[in-house]
């Protein structure tokens, strides 16, 4: 069942106030977490970083009412399921200017993980469409994804499983879905935040597993013809864990023994 303004709700509706700004202005944030057998992956991490993106908006969410709602869908919720926790800033008079006094709204929901997914490898399109590394909504998981949407559908009718975004400078930014590294040598090369990237939960987790690996790390900018000549890359979010690519556009890559190590690491923290 999902949840929806604090308690639990019967059925996939719930009455939702028209003016709500999340709905007129995509005025919120979201998060994506994993839970297994009922338990949220990287629970902490996950709540954290949605309360500080209310926070960065200029509204506040309790934390504490953060985990409830993620545990509430999670719990039940079967041996591998997609968390979905959404806030907004709440209802607004018409126009652009927040209200005085945000009554932000909160509601979270399950969906079954084919078990299939996690750690699966793919293929990744480059799309034309800029990541804007300009915009403080790149920091954040904010509700206008319609980039996110339409490269998604651009990468699927080229027949890859996933988007990469560039950003206004040309240099690699992000998936459509995820953070991503490629591997020189012992070097492990992800984007830095200030390239229009994500921070993500398993990109934190990675940049903290890596140099226990004998892998040295770097945040860099990352041409794509340079991104395009590392040994391997990879994606990671919350529900892939880690999805070596096998294809960026016409470039394949094969298995690579750092990737697998990392991906033992990454499941060993996964079940912690």
């Amino acid at each position: 069942m999902p949840w929806f303004d604090g308690a639990l709700i019967a059925g996939p509706t719930a009455q939702f106030d028209l003016a709500d700004r999340g709905l007129t202005l995509g005025d919120g944030v979201f998060d994506t977490a994993l839970a297994r057998d009922g338990r949220i992956v990287f629970e902490a991490a996950h709540v954290a970083r949605l309360a500080a993106a209310t926070r960065a908006l200029g509204f506040f969410v309790d934390p504490a009412r953060i985990t409830q709602a993620m545990r509430a869908v999670a719990d039940g919720a079967g041996e591998l399921a997609a968390i979905r926790t959404t806030v907004t800033r709440g209802a607004g008079p018409r126009g652009l200017a927040p209200p005085a006094e945000p009554r932000p709204v909160l509601w979270a929901s399950a969906a079954p993980l084919p078990p299939a997914l996690p750690f699966a490898s793919l293929t990744l399109h480059p799309t034309d469409i800029r990541r804007n590394d300009t915009s403080p909504a790149a920091r954040w998981k904010t509700l206008g994804y319609l980039d996110a949407v339409l490269a998604a559908a651009e990468a699927r009718a080229a027949g890859f499983d996933e988007a990469l975004f560039c950003n206004t400078h040309g240099r690699v930014a992000c998936a459509g879905t995820g953070n991503l590294f490629a591997v020189f040598g012992t070097r492990l090369v992800t984007p830095p935040l200030s390239e229009g990237v994500l921070a993500g939960i398993v990109r934190a987790e990675l940049l903290g597993l890596a140099p226990g690996l004998g892998l040295v790390v770097e945040e860099r900018p990352l041409e794509l013809p340079d991104f395009l000549g590392a040994e391997a890359v990879f994606l990671t979010n919350s529900l892939r864990g880690l999805a070596p690519a096998r294809a960026v556009g016409a470039t394949a890559f094969a298995e690579h023994p750092a990737v697998t190590a990392l991906s033992e690491a990454l499941r060993a923290a996964m079940q912690a």
